[in-house]
């Protein structure tokens, strides 16, 4: 039996992205929900379920991504926890923004931390010792 796009990126979502990815999809229920559709069937069905990467590189180039397009913080809040739930440590996410700096510079890197910070303290998280 076939898995559907759809039934196949709900799953990725929910295992990679949790309450946060399915609290996306519910927030464009009543404004766009073929959008959401999309993100689960192109995004999560389509492109996480290819071969050749791990969902943690993935998750590290989306965050990469996200904090390299700026402007795109609760997104990136919501792929920080996605990193986190499939195996990516904090500091190894703190450690991929910092190398961001010299190619994206400062403010970027910056908001990125601070959305890293955040995430880290909601989910009780500390990176030092």
């Amino acid at each position: 039996m076939q898995t559907s796009r759809f039934s196949l990126g709900d799953e990725n979502l929910k295992m990679i992205d949790g309450a946060g990815g399915e609290a996306v999809i519910r927030s464009l229920q009543d404004i766009a929900p073929d959008v959401g559709k999309y993100i689960i069937e192109f995004a999560f069905g389509d492109i996480y379920s290819r071969e050749g990467l791990s969902l943690e590189e993935r998750e590290m180039i989306t965050i990469t991504s996200l904090l390299t397009t700026g402007g795109c913080e609760p997104q990136l809040e919501v792929h920080i926890n996605g990193a986190l739930n499939v195996g990516i440590t904090p500091q190894k996410i703190v450690e991929t923004f910092t190398h961001c700096v010299p190619y994206v510079g400062f403010p970027k890197v910056l908001n990125a931390l601070f959305v890293a910070k955040k995430v880290f303290a909601e989910r009780n998280i500390s990176i030092t010792s």
